[in-house]
């Protein structure tokens, strides 16, 4: 008699009615040529921007809403700074007005003085009230959902460039921080033209110097 008999009174190893311990069921036979075979990994889910960008994680272009048009961005910012502008200036009225007045003799040629009127203790304080409340309002509707009052009669946000979030409290402050800084306390005109030329020209993202230093990009919305 062979080795591979079993023992009198004993079910073979293969007898489908011989008792396992518990765990040790074999699966359920489908009939299927497939039976056994490991399970399918789960579908892949790139999430709402694709799961990273550039040099902080895989391209997110292929997940992500279309990015804004530069001249949509530009008209946006527009509004933000002429609905917080336009107010400053008139409850700054009372106190002689947030811009400074010429000398009255209508000669504006000696630069000296100009540079002298313009940042004196009286311009220099509203410029400060000007960048804090611009600051602020930045900062609060970046990082309530990603759109200014600008931003949001355009159809547009402001989204973290690695997984498309809204920018937590950190990097709304430092997006609105490098946004008007220099643009009200030292080279306004200089600083404009640099980040509407990289609005334009920036690859892949369209991002100004606020959107690389807080790592953002702006979007379209429905």
């Amino acid at each position: 008699m062979s080795n591979d008999q079993p023992p009198p009174g004993q079910p073979p190893e293969d007898d489908p009615f011989r008792k396992r311990p518990p765990g040790d069921q074999p699966p359920p036979s489908s009939g299927s040529p497939y039976d056994g075979a490991p399970p399918p990994p789960p579908p892949y889910d790139p999430g709402p921007y694709g799961g990273g960008g550039g040099p902080y994680g895989a391209d997110p272009l292929a997940g992500m809403p279309p990015l804004a048009e530069p001249g949509k961005r530009i008209l946006a910012r527009l509004i933000d700074f002429l609905i917080i502008s336009i107010p400053l200036y008139l409850i700054s009225l009372p106190w002689g007005g947030a811009v400074g007045n010429t000398n009255g003799n209508g000669n504006d040629d000696d630069v000296s003085d100009l540079f002298a009127q313009t940042y004196s203790g009286h311009q220099l304080l509203w410029s400060l009230i000007g960048l804090v409340v611009y600051v602020a309002y930045d900062t609060y509707f970046t990082h309530k959902d990603g759109r200014t009052l600008g931003k949001r009669l355009l159809k547009m946000r402001v989204a973290m460039l690695n997984d498309g979030r809204v920018p937590d409290t950190g990097a709304a402050f430092m997006r609105a921080v490098v946004l008007w800084l220099p643009a009200l306390l030292c080279c306004p005109c200089l600083w404009w033209l640099i980040n509407i030329v990289l609005m334009f020209t920036d690859k892949p993202y369209r991002q100004g110097l606020q959107d690389k230093a807080a790592k953002t990009v702006v979007v379209t919305v429905n």
